[in-house]
């Protein structure tokens, strides 16, 4: 879902049209070079996108195949994960960095690519590569980003007599309750699928804490920290208001009564999810291509005395790493897709914000546009939690979260069971 996060969503469902594999990384010899490149962009538009990029880097160096293997996201991950246990890494693959990169670099599955994305590196944006970075170390390059923040319906806020974003968490309480008392559905939420509950837990306490408080969790493998608490204890204020929609504990993300089309047909007034969610909502809205201009887009607000400020951004994006034993070519193709010609072929075909400089030209949506803005003057950038984190402790943060959502535990509750996955591990 988050392509980003997006590839959680829409892309679900989809056959995988994967190509044979090779036995192992680059093969050499009269043939030249076979490199092996998994990637997530199963569907149109990106899936002959890619391939076209593919050929193209081809034609230009003789002797090297490209093995193209795009696959659905859950089916990508359980495939990688069997690969990179059994030390057969794809030459290329797709990844969101964070802890599951930590592990594959500390597994030595991964190349370090520090020298060489230095030769392009100053074609991206400033954060680009934050989430591919560890211990000062390059192991991926990136090749788009986002960020989640709160998408609404101007008609709906407008019927409640909102004529202004909130700012503050206390502001966007007060919010809440004008909706409901316009007898409107303030928020739409993908109880069923965790990850999008989260967002709120994980952007309370960075508007609490800021991001030191998220690094301390990170080194003391803890999240006893008090802030945690308090964010726990803010979400609990917002779920004692019933904001969601009636049955969200069973909602799924992009089905057809799930949280993307609750928004995309008019039913709720906000979403708190990523730049992928106006391209959900048109696909999962019943005949109606979702709000058009009735969509508005503002960041999570601010909470009254927090250390964190609302130009700090949360979100993800996605990038390629290199296998340990993938070829030069492989690192060139990588420099290759960072052109800005071939960044502004995925901007404008797939919709999503390029992480090349020269490339955000290529941004022409509305919506997209008011994402790339709030970016461009954001002051800190936060991995989703789930992904920041070894995959024990993304899980388990979405699992107290949605306890926490359900009314089934306590702020404490959720800190303490975080904390025991993070010692864990």
């Amino acid at each position: 879902m988050r392509i980003s996060r997006r590839s959680l969503l829409g892309l679900a469902g989809a056959g995988a049209a994967g190509l044979a594999l090779g036995a192992c990384g680059a093969e050499s010899g009269s043939t030249g070079r076979t490199i092996r490149w998994w990637h997530i962009a199963n569907t149109d538009p990106m899936l002959p996108a890619w391939a076209d990029m593919a050929r193209r880097f081809e034609a230009g160096h003789p002797g090297v195949k490209i093995e193209i293997t795009p696959l659905e996201n859950e089916a990508f991950k359980t495939k990688l994960t069997t690969n990179i246990q059994a030390g057969d890494p794809p030459d290329i693959f797709h990844t969101w960095g964070g802890g599951v990169l930590a592990q594959q670099a500390e597994a030595g599955m991964i190349k370090d690519l520090t020298a060489d994305v230095g030769g392009w590196r100053d074609q991206l944006i400033p954060t680009a590569l934050d989430s591919y970075t560890i211990e000062d170390k390059v192991y991926a390059s990136a090749v788009d980003t986002g960020m989640v923040g709160f998408w609404f319906n101007k008609e709906l806020f407008g019927r409640a007599g909102v004529t202004a974003a909130p700012q503050t968490w206390a502001a966007l309480l007060d919010v809440v309750r004008k909706l409901r008392a316009a007898d409107v559905t303030p928020i739409a939420l993908a109880g069923k699928e965790k990850w999008p509950g989260h967002y709120y837990w994980s952007y309370l306490a960075l508007r609490i804490g800021g991001l030191d408080l998220m690094r301390q969790a990170a080194a003391d493998r803890s999240f006893a920290a008090p802030e945690f608490v308090t964010a726990g204890t803010r979400l609990a204020e917002l779920v004692a208001l019933q904001p969601f929609q009636t049955g969200f504990l069973a909602a799924g993300y992009s089905t057809a009564d799930g949280q993307a089309a609750t928004m995309g047909n008019g039913k709720a007034a906000m979403e708190l999810m990523g730049q992928w969610a106006p391209t959900v909502q048109n696909d999962s809205s019943a005949g109606r291509k979702g709000l058009g201009d009735k969509l508005g887009f503002f960041p999570f607000p601010a909470v009254d005395g927090g250390l964190g400020r609302i130009t700090d951004a949360f979100g993800g994006g996605g990038g390629f790493a290199v296998g340990r034993n993938a070829p030069p070519e492989a690192v060139e193709f990588l420099r290759f897709i960072a052109q800005p010609d071939n960044a502004r072929i995925e901007a404008k075909t797939a919709g999503v914000l390029p992480v090349v400089k020269a490339a955000q030209d290529a941004v022409t949506d509305p919506n997209l546009r008011s994402v790339a803005d709030i970016l461009a003057t954001s002051t800190g950038f936060q991995l989703y939690l789930d992904q920041a984190f070894p995959p024990a402790v993304g899980q388990q943060v979405n699992d107290s979260v949605a306890e926490l959502l359900a009314g089934k535990s306590s702020p404490e509750d959720v800190a303490e069971a975080i904390t025991a996955a993070a010692k864990q591990g």
